[in-house]
């Protein structure tokens, strides 16, 4: 009997579902000479003749398959979102060039995030031509914002002058030395019509720091922080409408040193704790450009300075008397209702007793001021001090001093450095006025 030719599909009639190594042997047979037309398997019997199948059904049904699977390839292709604008580019002077997303301009200062350099300001003198493809809107100087949205449009720029092109209007020419800002239209108008709720626009980071000592003496320390900051508007272009600050700070530690030699009976180890706590949170409404009413609380808790709780409530002045692109210095200056609890002498038997600190209500004032400063590279510096004095009480005032820095690291991490200084001119009998703390740690910080 013979056998199909060897473009045909083969297949073994059996009662089973064939396999395809069965299909592989029958494969083969039909290379064989036309002399050869039966061979055996493995027990020595005959293999049943192999049998020719036609092919086109299976021709019919890849036909069918690849057909439907064309039309839904090309059904995505058409349901695909259209490519976005190209991105834009920036020429400088020397011939140099730039490709990116213009994300702002202030005064003739311009911000842009290069995928190759990463973020980068150029001033108009150096820039030979810019075409961002975006949707921009362009502030002059002394314009008035009205709380009404505006179309935007794309911008072309060089040395002297920045044109607007909105796609339902006329281009506009502005000389570069009469733009107050040019925005995005998105958050232009998000800002100007937008009604933030209470957990929006937060910015700041967190930050963590652990000591670890193992060895005669062993224990840990742990110091955890929050600086947050919500400002409303979150951009320059608008006037300030508000402010909140939230700020927290825990240091806490306990050195354990054994006695040596060891007494019979034996004496107990001595412990050294630190619970260093502070707290304050503040809002800020302003009257004016500079000008803003103020309310305040701060809670504290010092161990080393005998201080159990402080806490304050007030109310007061505060201004901005310093703001641009790299610095803002803030000084304020409040009222407030003041509450002091010390912690009470550990009492000796047999000895005489040791006098206890009374819990103390003040009327007092804060005198503070907050500095901030953009230094190059990406580093942050950060300074503040505050004068507490009482005035039902001249010998209960207190201070705190601090200066940070902060230099990024990788994306949002960065690596920072503090120095906080707190003064208590009536501390518990006993403990010292001053304390003063050295942190290292790494920040988070918020998108």
């Amino acid at each position: 009997m013979a056998f199909g030719a060897a473009s045909s599909v083969l297949e073994m009639p059996t009662r089973r579902k064939t396999f395809p190594m069965t299909r592989i042997k029958a494969a083969y047979l039909t290379s064989l000479p036309a002399r050869v037309r039966y061979f055996k398997n493995m027990s020595g019997h005959p293999l049943t003749p192999v049998r020719r199948r036609s092919s086109g059904k299976l021709l019919l049904a890849s036909s069918l398959f690849a057909g439907v699977f064309s039309l839904h390839t090309v059904g995505a292709w058409s349901q695909a979102k259209p490519a976005g604008p190209p991105p834009d580019v920036m020429v400088f002077t020397n011939g140099d060039q730039l490709t990116g997303t213009l994300e702002k301009a202030i005064g003739n200062s311009y911000t842009f995030k290069s995928d190759v350099v990463g973020e980068v300001t150029v001033t108009a003198d150096k820039i030979k031509e810019l075409r961002a493809n975006g949707n921009y809107v362009v502030l002059k100087k002394g314009e008035v914002v009205q709380r009404v949205a505006r179309p935007g449009g794309t911008l072309a720029a060089d040395s002297t002058s920045v044109t607007v092109s909105p796609a339902s209007s006329s281009s506009q020419t502005i000389s570069v030395k009469d733009i107050e800002d040019v925005i995005d239209t998105a958050t232009y108008n998000k800002e100007v019509m937008g009604n933030p709720g209470p957990l929006h626009g937060w910015k700041g980071g967190f930050t963590a720091g652990v000591t670890d000592v193992q060895a005669t003496q062993y224990g840990e320390t742990f110091t955890l922080a929050a600086n947050l900051i919500r400002a409303i508007p979150s951009v320059d272009f608008l006037p300030p409408r508000t402010r909140s600050t939230v700020n927290v700070l825990e240091t806490y530690g306990k050195l354990t040193q054994p006695t040596i030699p060891q007494t019979n009976p034996p004496t107990p180890n001595a412990v050294a704790k630190t619970s260093i706590f502070h707290a304050d949170a503040e809002h800020d409404k302003y009257l004016n450009q500079k000008l803003y009413v103020l309310g305040d609380v701060s809670f504290d808790h010092n161990f080393s300075q005998g201080l159990d709780f402080q806490q304050i409530y007030g109310v007061g002045l505060g201004a901005t008397v310093i703001k641009d692109a790299k610095q803002e210095l803030d000084v304020k200056a409040d009222v407030h209702y003041e509450h002091q609890s010390f912690i009470p002498p550990v009492q000796i038997p047999n000895q005489p007793l040791l006098p206890a600190s009374p819990s103390l209500d003040l009327i007092g004032s804060s005198f503070a001021e907050t500095y901030h400063r953009d230094l190059p590279a990406k580093f942050i510096l950060t300074e503040s001090g505050t004068i507490i004095p009482a005035w039902n009480n001249l010998n209960a005032y207190s201070g705190i001093g601090m200066v940070g820095l902060q230099f990024p690291v990788y994306h949002r991490f960065s690596f920072s450095t503090s120095l906080t200084d707190n003064f208590l001119n009536n501390p518990a009998f006993g403990y010292q006025k001053n304390s003063f703390q050295f942190v290292m740690g790494a920040t988070y910080t918020l998108p």
